[in-house]
């Protein structure tokens, strides 16, 4: 997940399965396949598609512009399109007719859905070394997310976690700071209460807020699979073809997170745009929510910071997706613009700290202790969970957009808001899952 504005976020979040539609949602709404614009005779076309929106395409633009500037011999044609959805359908679409750009930009759990070798091509791994980025770069989990086959159909750029955001002022008043002015150690669910019992006094009022409710809400989802990951539990299998939820473990965390409704410590009913707003308001003490909403709250000017998602039910594991470029189909895939395209992906790599000034932590492992990027605040505190993120398993219905999340999301926001059982919401998810198994793959081109 990723900076943008929420409605445009939540407004996306529509079925995969509306491949007619997409293209009337899409900027290229002309056809499938990528624009073609004239380009000089001595220089390379790159025609680079993503989705960022927000805060993330103001970061993006800046490092297409410098990336531009120092590489006079190549045409860099950048296009963004409507973020979910609407742009992996249209991406699919070019990927199957052998049309598509020269790169694109994909969370890479979505990769499985995209039939690597079918709708995109593999890396040049001798070419990427020579560029200057090897495997051995990256976590050993973040790079195998992106291999199918022997071959690597993905390069992460960044990851963008589950994080606790915290009122320094309030849990200052509260306790709940060492000397250093970060957050106390909060290390289970007994810690967890106790800290929000801790604001609750403080505020009279709910000490944390997170999306709960809202059209297509994938809040609710990332929120349970963050604490279920932490209890070791996971959802499909391996291979993503059969259901492995724990039932057990499923009703521990929604226990747990339905109590907090009850007694007070957590906002019930709260929509995307009304959880920033509430928490930019000073009224609680805490937010979970993907790290992408910093820049928000810095330009805000809070006195906030931020940490990690606490081991509540085990490990300090969280819930994540990462941004990944990928090498859309191309018939005769290869010369120059191929090289390009490895060039563009390598030098983001390298200048990943211009990136994750919008919250997100590099994947390209060298750049963590690059002290450009230690002395950003508070988005450096957080680096270490670049080992304990977890992705949903592969599968072609998973993924940030996905009609996992939006499905789940639905059933889980009861829950949160007190008009589901736990034990209901475990039974609910299993039957949208076995639909979600037996519904065939929609992307031309790929299979079920």
């Amino acid at each position: 997940m990723e900076p943008r504005p929420p409605l445009t976020r939540r407004r996306a979040l529509a079925g995969a399965g509306a491949l007619a539609a997409a293209g009337a949602l899409s900027p290229l709404a002309a056809g499938c396949s990528a624009p073609y614009d004239t380009v000089a005779s001595d220089k390379t076309r790159l025609r680079f598609w993503h989705l960022y929106g927000g805060g993330d395409g103001v970061n993006m633009t800046a490092m297409l512009d410098a990336f531009a500037a120092g590489h006079r011999g190549i045409d860099l044609q950048a296009t963004v399109l409507e973020w979910g959805a609407p742009y992996y359908t249209k991406l699919g679409m070019a990927g199957a007719g052998g049309r598509a750009p020269e790169i694109a930009a994909m969370h890479l759990a979505r990769v499985p859905g995209f039939a690597p070798g079918k709708l995109l091509d593999p890396f040049d791994l001798d070419l990427l070394a020579e560029l200057g980025v090897k495997p051995e770069d990256f976590t050993k989990e973040m790079w195998e997310r992106g291999q199918f086959g022997g071959k690597q159909y993905a390069i992460p750029l960044d990851t963008h976690p589950m994080v606790l955001y915290y009122q320094t002022e309030l849990c200052e008043k509260a306790g709940l700071l060492d000397g250093d002015g970060r957050l106390k150690p909060i290390e289970s669910t007994g810690d967890f209460t106790a800290a929000l019992r801790a604001v609750k006094k403080v505020t009279g009022g709910p000490a944390l807020i997170t999306e709960t409710l809202g059209p297509d809400v994938v809040g609710p989802w990332r929120l349970f699979a963050t604490f279920y990951a932490q209890s070791g539990g996971r959802v499909l299998s391996a291979d993503g073809k059969r259901i492995e939820l724990d039932d057990a473990k499923a009703l521990k965390v929604l226990d747990y997170l339905a109590r907090l409704g009850e007694e007070g410590l957590m906002l019930r009913r709260a929509d995307y745009p009304g959880s920033i707003g509430q928490f930019s308001g000073g009224k609680f003490g805490f937010l979970l929510n993907g790290e992408w909403e910093v820049s928000t709250f810095k330009t805000a000017k809070m006195k906030f910071s931020m940490t990690r998602t606490p081991g509540l039910f085990g490990p300090p594991k969280t819930f994540a997706d990462c941004h990944a470029f990928v090498l859309p189909h191309q018939e005769g895939r290869g010369g120059a613009p191929d090289r390009a395209a490895h060039t563009l992906a390598a030098w983001m790599l390298k200048h990943s700290v211009d990136w994750a000034k919008g919250g997100h932590v590099p994947a390209y492992t060298p750049v963590l202790d690059d002290p450009a990027y230690v002395k950003l605040k508070p988005q450096s505190e957080y680096r270490g969970v670049i080992d304990d993120v977890v992705l949903d398993d592969p599968a072609w219905f998973a993924g940030s957009a996905s009609r996992m999340w939006i499905e789940l999301g639905g059933v889980f926001s009861g829950v949160l808001t007190g008009t589901r059982s736990p034990r209901g919401a475990v039974a609910e998810a299993r039957k949208r899952l076995r639909q979600l198994l037996d519904t065939p793959n929609p992307l031309p081109g790929a299979e079920s």
